[in-house]
């Protein structure tokens, strides 16, 4: 887990309980789908309680877990980005408690509040930076001849 990421570190006080205000709390059990790679993205998660894996369709295989994300950590950012597709798929590897938000509701408040937008949009720049990485990196361990180890 990444401090700059997380919902408690990365939106200033303000910004974090306006988004709050239009959360849902909801809970998955173990072994729940979120969602699929390619599916509308309409809504994103804070994990408050237990573990979610993102994985990525591998054909002829099983699902390739590329992170597990944990308390205070964004679970959806492709319904901030047109098409508005998950780009990766998520499961409950745990049961898990969640705050949900809609993804219309947050991009209205957004177009509504350039400020808010903004602080929503570097957040979830961030997320996306970092798990690009981490899908990098896992995919490197996984299907490279010598896995990501150092690099010349």
């Amino acid at each position: 887990m990444t401090s700059t990421t997380t919902l408690s570190t990365a939106l200033e006080p303000v910004d974090r309980e306006r988004l709050m205000r239009v959360a849902r709390d909801v809970s998955f059990g173990a072994g729940t789908r979120l969602f699929e790679e390619g599916r509308h993205a309409d809504r994103f998660w804070i994990v408050r309680t237990g573990t979610v894996a993102l994985d990525l369709h591998v054909p002829g295989r099983r699902p390739a877990v590329v992170e597990s994300l944990g308390h205070g950590e964004l679970v959806g950012w492709s319904w901030h980005f047109p098409p508005h597709l998950w780009h990766l798929g998520a499961e409950a590897m745990t049961p898990v408690r969640a705050w949900q938000f809609g993804a219309e509701e947050v991009r209205t408040a957004c177009a509504a509040d350039p400020a808010f937008g903004r602080a929503i949009a570097v957040w979830v720049g961030s997320v996306v930076a970092r798990r690009l990485q981490a899908t990098r990196v896992r995919l490197l361990d996984l299907y490279a001849p010598y896995g990501s180890g150092d690099l010349l």
